[in-house]
């Protein structure tokens, strides 16, 4: 058998109150194995953020452990990145190139010349070969996000963290840039946690979704997404959609 390349084990994470402890997510396990693409899903104060945090080093569990690669997660490192939901994610002094390049530089350590052709390989995989010497203030928000996503895919992390990254964008772009991501995460063979409210998102970007109970999380339900499944409209794209929604919903939600 494959070993996982990220493993979750009865993983509790609680924030301190004024009224003591508050639990964020109660005891959550799960492996995930490289090329899989996880999506946390559930309704808000379900612990999605706050598990891929946790993954991303930036929070300790309060009880069980996170491993990568058979080590303990205790804080950030480049064998993962982060994409964020803001949009100001780029440093604004470096042009579209610029700040790939830098992130490169920075965490890769490559020359200018490789950061260069690796930085515009990305860009222009992304749609942005035309915009390399734009400024981050100049850019709509759909295509800030691009750079955000070939500034991660250029670093080749190990596990790629996704928090909302299209909620702020409009449906039309949304739906494109899931696409896109798709494409490039096949293309790459990458591994993928991925956070949304959405569940047709959920089910077109992922090969496995992590159902979430409100607060506090707890693992509800896992849901396998097959290329039949994940074609919008289809049948089995429907009944998988259905499913998702009855499991993270209230009977009377479920049919609002």
């Amino acid at each position: 058998m494959t070993a996982p390349l990220l493993q979750a084990n009865r993983v509790s994470i609680a924030y301190p109150t004024r009224d003591g402890l508050l639990t964020a997510v109660e005891d959550i396990s799960f492996s995930l194995t490289a090329g899989e693409r996880l999506v946390l899903i559930g309704p808000s104060g379900s612990g999605k953020s706050t598990l891929l945090r946790a993954i991303g080093g930036f929070l300790s569990p309060t009880a069980g452990d996170i491993l990568i690669d058979g080590s303990a997660i205790t804080r950030p490192g480049p064998d993962r990145m982060t994409v964020f939901q803001e949009f100001d994610q780029l440093l604004p002094w470096y042009s579209v190139l610029g700040n790939v390049r830098y992130a490169l530089r920075r965490g890769k350590h490559l020359s200018d010349d490789e950061s260069g052709r690796v930085a515009r390989n990305w860009l222009v995989r992304v749609g942005l070969g035309k915009f390399l010497d734009a400024y981050p203030h100049t850019l709509s928000g759909g295509m800030k996000q691009r750079v955000a996503i070939a500034r991660a895919f250029a670093l080749q992390p190990r596990l790629l963290l996704m928090d909302e990254p299209f909620a702020a964008l409009d449906a039309l772009t949304r739906r494109h840039m899931q696409d896109e991501l798709l494409s490039l995460c096949e293309e790459a063979g990458s591994t993928v946690v991925f956070v949304t409210h959405g569940i047709d998102e959920a089910i077109v970007v992922g090969t496995r979704v992590l159902a979430l109970t409100p607060h506090p999380g707890r693992l509800a339900a896992s849901f396998s997404v097959t290329s039949k499944s994940r074609v919008r409209g289809s049948p089995d794209f429907v009944g998988l959609e259905r499913e998702i929604q009855h499991t993270i919903l209230s009977p009377a939600e479920a049919f609002a």
